[in-house]
């Protein structure tokens, strides 16, 4: 991997400050060993088995042996050009340092993520639907490219980060099932990533955007939406989006034989035939498959004969609707109902890769570290930066080894690529996935990431020496006079003098100044 420009930012400022560390080369260096490509991927599997892959899906390796085209494409903010990633050896690994130099200083979003079926079935931006998105002519946002870093094989990679409002289709497919034709498919997810929006799913929907009725669907969905079927505990479930219905089971309601799950990267599994249909799943990064359910189509009207229409869709729901959260790494569609055996083997083979969460270690400002940012002044220095359970807002309070977990935890920190500009950081909530230190009316807030630029960009900061010689300051990267600063307990986007009592020149050095800590959680 490449040097990256936020590597020589950071190197700068802990120059200036007197302190010697060793900064990774990449954004990443992972946990996981490195390994070798597999001779054959989960397609490959299901070939073999007679149910060919007829769409695969993934921004991190190939699922094919053989496979050695493009993954996916991205565009960079700074001038609108696109390029395609692809893998570092047929059959091997996404190219992601091709990625990191062609965004270094910019933001990238993924535009089109490649069929490698051979069918043409990519997935670009969902156009409106009977339900508007939040870009330009109700369309659906696209995924900031940098918003979900994972290793795979040991090597250094990229998910699908679906913050609400944003998703994915293609309703003009070829070979994907329609009307009562047998399927299946799979997708490796982030688990701690989601929420109760609707849908998040993947897999085969209406090919008019629009909601045509009971059975008209067919695809994975992962959450813990309770608003038509849900499973035993609080969630998240894989269930089924049928359309009209998130199914568990056989019924519209609970079904207990669905459990709720808390895998890191969890492998989910819908397949459907005359009148028999599974939710399969299972830990993909170790172990085997549980079959959750396995029976006949749901007892509600409109199910059995099914009535798919093969258009595939990616974050939202078959009429657009995209309220939802989650992260996809890869997934496939199949021709024909797949076998148990087939599955089986098609998940040893995810567990084989090795996918691992992209940490780099802990207390340094390298993207993947968890840290905890602590204060300079005199007055603060036992306190840290964390969020406030009462609300949104981000204030300074003390934390020490005797304070409770949950407080620990609200003061940790994971450092990320800016989602603004890679050359400089923002951090993600360590407790609540998929939040941002962010500002708002020069405040700070944690938020979830809405996919905007806006978002992006207030959510951004660029580390420079600390301005009383101490630590780091960060520097907003909208308001590039501005560096996060604490005031009376509270944390803001503040200047060197101004209208704002924040403002104020007094302490301001010392108040902008914060020291990396080993996190608290």
């Amino acid at each position: 991997m490449s040097k990256r420009p936020w590597t020589h930012r950071i190197r700068r400022a802990l120059l200036a400050t007197g302190t010697t560390v060793a900064l990774a080369a990449g954004v990443l260096t992972g946990t996981a060993a490195t390994s070798q490509a597999a001779t054959q991927g989960p397609c490959d599997i299901y070939a073999s088995g007679g149910t060919p892959c007829v769409a695969a899906h993934s921004t991190t390796r190939a699922l094919y042996g053989s496979y050695n085209g493009a993954l996916y494409q991205v565009k960079r903010a700074s001038d609108g050009t696109t390029k395609d990633i692809g893998l570092l050896s047929t059959g091997g690994y996404a190219d992601a340092a091709a990625q990191d130099s062609f965004c270094a200083g910019t933001s990238c979003v993924i535009t089109v993520i490649y069929d490698q079926s051979g069918n043409g079935n990519n997935l670009t931006q969902a156009l409106k639907g009977y339900w508007s998105g939040p870009a330009a002519g109700g369309n659906d946002n696209l995924a900031n490219a940098v918003e979900a870093p994972v290793t795979v094989g040991g090597h250094e990679a990229y998910g699908v980060y679906i913050a609400p409002g944003t998703g994915y289709r293609n309703n003009n497919t070829k070979g994907i099932a329609t009307g009562d034709q047998p399927e299946g498919m799979y997708a490796v997810l982030d688990g701690s990533h989601y929420n109760g929006g609707c849908c998040f799913d993947y897999g085969n929907a209406e090919t008019s955007s629009t909601d045509t009725g009971n059975g008209h669907m067919e695809a994975i969905y992962f959450g813990n939406s309770t608003g038509w079927g849900y499973g035993s505990g609080k969630g998240p479930w894989v269930m089924a989006d049928l359309e009209n219905g998130l199914f568990s089971g056989v019924n519209r309601g609970l079904n207990s034989g669905d459990p709720s799950v808390s895998n890191r990267f969890q492998t989910a599994i819908v397949k459907g035939t005359a009148n028999l249909w599974s939710i399969r799943a299972g830990n993909a990064q170790s172990g085997g498959l549980s079959t959750y359910y396995s029976g006949a189509r749901p007892n509600v009207s409109g199910y059995n004969p099914m009535h798919k229409e093969g258009a595939i869709i990616l974050g939202i729901g078959g009429d657009n609707s995209n309220s939802s959260a989650g992260t996809f790494y890869e997934g496939v569609m199949t021709s024909g109902y797949p076998s148990d055996a087939t599955e089986n083997a098609v998940q040893a083979n995810i567990t084989a890769v090795g996918y691992s969460s992209a940490a780099t270690g802990t207390g340094s400002l390298t993207p993947g570290s968890r840290v905890s940012l602590q204060a300079t002044t005199a007055c603060c220095t036992s306190d840290y930066i964390r969020h406030d359970d009462a609300d949104s807002k981000v204030v300074i309070s003390p934390i020490t080894s005797a304070s409770s977990a949950v407080d620990k935890a609200d003061a940790s920190w994971i450092v990320r690529a800016g989602l603004a500009d890679t050359s400089c950081l923002s951090f993600e909530s360590a407790n609540n996935p998929g939040q941002f230190l962010r500002h708002s009316n020069f405040e700070l807030y944690l938020n979830t990431d809405n996919g905007g630029s806006s978002f992006a960009q207030d959510a951004t900061f660029c580390p420079t020496s600390g301005h009383s010689g101490q630590g780091f300051s960060f520097q907003s990267v909208n308001y590039p006079t501005k560096y996060l600063r604490h005031y009376n307990y509270t944390v803001y986007i503040a200047a060197n003098g101004g209208s704002n009592s924040w403002d104020s020149s007094t302490s301001w050095a010392a108040d902008t100044s914060w020291l990396v800590d080993q996190p608290w959680s």
